[in-house]
């Protein structure tokens, strides 16, 4: 219960000081996710999520850069693996891990997505007959000196315990001060699950489940913030879709 206590104060603050500094450290990626925006691997419909999604702005508030060994839990279909692989193919290093599927059947063997590694999690990571979200079982990334992980509107696909065992990988994972960088739905605070909330996540929950894990809450940026988003509909409708109310949340093992 402190531990909620304090993030949601925390939270409170940096609703009221989100931005972040300029940093001359992030142009060199800023240029090569530009370029790598313009890449024609990237379908139309993917390009009309920039403005939505705003990468370089997100990927500069986690603070990426080009060195980093970075994992990308979940890739689904390569939207922001197309950006993060021509970044780090120089001097850095880019793994994906859950669900791969997609990834490896379309950009293997594509320009510039070589460089790209797959991580046998072991994850296992199946919906049980009659259950809503999807089920994990404990499984182990295999590293344990990664700079970043990102997980990208994937936290609302598992129950509690799934969104365990991911928190606990994650961690296990990082070096000392790395970051696990968090974007999903957002959920209104303490809202029971109904059918119309089910994509979406409880900010103040995910804070506190995430720093049971062990993390330390670093940042908030409200970058996804969107008003006209009421909380009351599920993601997929016409209503919302491509302009949900999204959490972007960094933290850091200590």
């Amino acid at each position: 219960m402190k531990n909620l206590i304090l993030s949601t104060m925390l939270l409170g603050l940096l609703f009221a000081n989100s931005g972040f500094a300029a940093d001359d450290s992030f142009a060199g990626v800023e240029a090569s996710l530009k370029k790598a925006m313009q890449s024609s691997l990237r379908t139309e419909k993917e390009i009309k999520r920039d403005r939505n999604r705003m990468p370089i702005e997100t990927l500069k508030f986690f603070g990426l850069q080009s060195d980093m060994k970075v994992i990308e839990l979940l890739p689904g279909g390569g939207w922001y693996t197309k950006l993060l692989a021509p970044v780090l193919a120089e001097k850095g290093e880019l793994s994906v891990a859950m669900g791969t599927g997609r990834v490896s059947k379309t950009l293997v063997g594509k320009p510039g997505m070589g460089f790209i590694n797959f991580i046998n999690d072991n994850a296992n990571i199946r919906k049980e007959k009659g259950d809503r979200f999807y089920s994990l079982d404990k499984f182990d990334l295999g590293e344990k000196n990664i700079d970043m992980i990102f997980t990208f509107r994937n936290y609302h696909n598992f129950g509690f315990e799934g969104r365990q065992l991911m928190n606990q990988a994650a961690f296990k994972a990082l070096k000392s001060g790395g970051i696990y960088a968090v974007v999903d739905h957002t959920r209104r605070h303490m809202q029971k699950l109904d059918n119309e909330n089910g994509r979406r996540v409880d900010p103040v929950l995910a804070i506190k489940e995430i720093q049971d894990a062990g993390f330390v809450l670093l940042d908030y940026t409200d970058l996804h913030y969107r008003v006209d988003d009421e909380l009351r509909y599920e993601v997929g409708r016409k209503s919302v879709a491509g302009n949900t109310d999204r959490f972007t949340l960094k933290f850091k093992k200590p």
